[in-house]
């Protein structure tokens, strides 16, 4: 029996059709363009041809992504800077803006203003739309849809099953966006200029990672190119966790913003060392800036000699006070080290020429640069205002315990200056073992020398972790443009790990920017996040519990067994559901399950490994399960990621996290008795 062709389904699988037809058009047409005769040399050619296959790969129509997935019908014609047509107007949302031969749009891209009221209207505020359509999907196909008449008050405001059944549909593989499913609170926050920084703290599920995405991918859309020039980042804690949300923005049709972690950012010296936990906390303290900048300026001396520059015939003699005051001139100047330096050389030249002048020459700036580069000159900037390796500074404080004290001095006290100090000096810089924490110092020195490039913005997820000297680092990167701060104090587990938000944007340098909290729960069922909760008074008092907003309660479960067989078998258990399982279990314990899961024939992926249909099970330390989610997790003796922590606010942090990756089901098995904190 054929379908009516007045049916809407019929007509909205004709409409997407049709635009998929349109953006195959719009691809064959960049495709096809002929840039020999608009290029004038190789350089610019290169160029435009890579300019041309970025836009090429950005109008890729991706078969299992829908191309639109809502449509608002207005009840009036939008402003004529968004559209331009007569009462009625309708407009299909999607990932990126689609047209036909003459022009007309046929899909709008989710981030036009004339999209908004899509993720905003409500019926308390209309925002002038007579009807939102939201459209489900099974794979690519168009299956059904969904109509909220927003400006009929007969019509009762109801939870939209479509988007429900998106916000909980299983997931295999890589992060997915959220572009169907933005909730206003967090729309707000994707909207919000360019100009001003943006700090969110958000508990487990509210989605504070998508946002920040979404919001690189709307600031590239409203200031492309602003940000084309001036470049965009996103810093995570991890490989596994970049690897988790590499696709977001290229599903999105953002292919150019660069990832990284803060040891990618600050990798001037090779990783071969780790800290003890009270070192990592003296070298990743605020105060350690202080001391790096002391000891670099105590390389300056004030000269003790005139200099005296022979040109030709003549002589000219700059006095020993002279060259002191331009010395005292550029330290009150506080500009870079380095770029202090190489004023020194012109400044003294300067004093030349006046004398030159004064004796009736008449010298021009070649003159000037040719004294600059006497060596007699030269040899006075080398002696007062020597040059300086920033990984040899840190290697002399680290390694000298006079040097260390005579500029920790009312900064460090004995005990901090001997947890830093290395017990076995390192010879060279090569041959030293540095940790984490060194490169980061290295980085600030770095910084004090030669100011480090700034981008037009920043993403830091997982911010709570950071030390304030990581903090430093990462706001280096944006001192002129803007940072879009995530994170959540209660999953905060390190032992330097983030006390308050105000604190942490003040070593980031953007002391002025905007806190927002998400507490609706869109991931983590209702009973999880709610037995999980019971940690909060315990590792973060005061903040507030994240309330699931979920229609399905999800499966919860507490086990108790006697041995890893029984683990195994609750995994096998959680593969029989649609999508992906993670075995999380405290790091000493992943060989011995590894070896269980071996034994029992079940494959399995470590983080960030991508899954597939044919395996869905990935094997979780609890320390590397931060930022990472998984349909069922299988959490494996709770006590045992506690005690894998240095201390015990630290382990229920790391347990938290661990409770709260699970998006519909969640099996806890435990040998040992549970931690008192939950069972109270």
């Amino acid at each position: 029996m054929s379908t009516p062709v007045d049916d809407p389904l019929s007509r909205e699988r004709s409409h997407l059709a049709a635009s998929r037809s349109a953006l195959r058009a719009m691809r064959e047409d960049v495709e096809a363009l002929d840039i020999s005769d608009v290029t004038a040399n190789w350089v610019n050619a290169e160029v435009l041809a890579h300019q041309i296959d970025e836009r090429i790969k950005a109008l890729a129509d991706l078969s299992d992504t829908p191309l639109f997935f809502g449509r608002l019908d207005y009840l009036h014609a939008p402003g004529a800077e968004e559209a331009e047509g007569a009462e009625g107007e309708r407009f299909y949302i999607g990932r990126r803006h689609v047209h036909d031969a003459d022009g007309d749009p046929m899909v709008i891209d989710w981030r036009a203003p004339v999209s908004q009221p899509f993720y905003r209207a409500s019926k308390k505020d209309p925002m002038d739309i007579a009807l939102r359509r939201r459209f489900g999907y099974t794979g690519g196909d168009l299956t059904a849809y969904e109509d909220e008449h927003l400006s009929d008050p007969a019509e009762a405001a109801q939870t939209s099953k479509l988007l429900q059944q998106e916000i909980e549909r299983p997931r295999v593989g890589p992060m997915r966006d959220i572009v169907a499913t933005i909730q206003p609170e967090q729309d707000e926050i994707v909207r919000s200029g360019l100009s001003g920084t943006v700090c969110v703290q958000g508990g487990p599920g509210t989605g504070k990672t998508a946002v920040g995405l979404h919001r690189v991918a709307y600031l590239l859309y409203a200031h492309r190119e602003r940000l084309a020039r001036t470049g965009t980042l996103v810093i995570g804690p991890n490989r596994s966790f970049l690897h988790y949300i590499e696709q977001v923005l290229p599903a999105l049709g953002e292919l150019t913003v660069r990832q990284a972690t803060v040891e990618d950012l600050v990798a001037h010296v090779e990783i071969k060392g780790t800290d003890e936990a009270t070192a990592a906390v003296v070298k990743g303290d605020a105060r350690m800036a202080r001391v790096l900048r002391g000891a670099l300026y105590s390389h300056v001396t004030m000269p003790a000699e005139p200099v005296v520059v022979v040109r030709g015939s003549r002589r000219w003699r700059v006095p020993a006070y002279e060259l002191q005051d331009i010395v005292r001139e550029l330290l009150d100047r506080d500009i870079r080290y380095g770029a202090a330096r190489e004023a020194l050389p012109q400044r003294i030249a300067h004093a030349v020429l006046v004398q030159m002048e004064r004796s009736g020459e008449a010298p021009d700036d070649r003159v000037q640069d040719a004294v600059a580069r006497n060596s007699a000159v030269k040899a006075v900037v080398k002696a007062v205002w020597p040059a300086v390796d920033p990984a040899k500074l840190v290697l002399r404080l680290l390694s000298d315990a006079d040097f260390l004290a005579e500029h920790a001095k009312g900064i460090l006290d004995e005990d901090e200056q001997k947890a830093i100090l290395w017990a076995k000096p390192a010879r060279s810089v090569k041959s030293a073992k540095w940790s984490a924490a060194d490169a980061v110092l290295i980085d600030e020195a770095t910084d004090l020398i030669q100011r480090t490039h700034s981008l037009g913005h920043v993403v830091l997820d997982e911010a709570q972790d950071l030390s304030p000297m990581q903090y430093r680092a990462v706001g280096r990167r944006c001192t002129t443009g803007s940072a879009t701060v995530l994170g959540d104090l209660a999953q905060g587990t390190t032992p330097w790990a983030t006390r308050s938000w105000q604190e942490a944007l003040a070593h980031l340098g953007k002391q002025d920017a905007v806190i927002e909290e998400l507490t609706a729960g869109f991931r983590v069922p209702t009973d999880v996040i709610t037995y999980a909760s019971r940690l909060l008074p315990h590792i973060a008092p005061g903040l507030t519990p994240v309330v699931s907003i979920r229609e399905n309660p999800g499966h919860f479960e507490i086990r108790e067994v006697s041995g890893t067989a029984d683990v195994v078998t609750a995994c096998r258990e959680s593969l029989r559901h649609e999508g992906s399982t993670g075995l999380i279990a405290a790091d000493a314990r992943v060989p011995e399950l590894a070896e269980a899961l071996t034994a029992a024939g079940i494959p399995y992926l470590g983080p960030g490994e991508e899954t597939t249909r044919d395996t869905r099970l990935t094997l979780v330390p609890a320390s590397l399960a931060k930022g990472l989610e998984y349909d069922y997790v299988v959490l494996d003796e709770p006590q045992a990621v506690v005690d894998g922590e240095p201390d015990e606010r630290t382990g229920l942090r790391r347990l938290y996290v661990a409770l709260t990756r699970a998006v519909s089901g969640l099996t806890v098995t435990h040998a040992a008795p549970l931690p008192p904190q939950l069972t109270a």
